[in-house]
């Protein structure tokens, strides 16, 4: 169990999760109508996405630019959401 948190292979897992999540939003939409359109989920999920992508950098002892440069792309997928969604009220 270690070694699924060290290695960051537990992020890698997430992220694929987050990406099957991103898809069946999508097709749920696509065939029934229901739910969000991928333009509503893109946001919260690529800030979300970023930060996982952050930790991961953070846990791989990646070089400490990459760890900002996700936060920072995390922040600005989050700006982007709540900007749309105030627009759009």
């Amino acid at each position: 169990m270690e070694s699924l948190f060290t290695s960051a292979l537990v992020i890698d897992l997430i992220l694929g999760l987050v990406a099957l999540e991103a898809l069946a939003l999508t097709l749920i939409h696509r065939w029934s109508g229901k739910g969000l359109p991928a333009a509503e989920v893109i946001g919260f999920l690529l800030s979300g996405a970023f930060l996982l992508l952050a930790l991961r950098a953070a846990l791989t002892d990646a070089w400490w630019g990459w760890v900002g440069l996700w936060l920072t792309a995390s922040l600005f997928a989050h700006l982007f959401d709540l900007i749309r969604r105030w627009r759009g009220h």
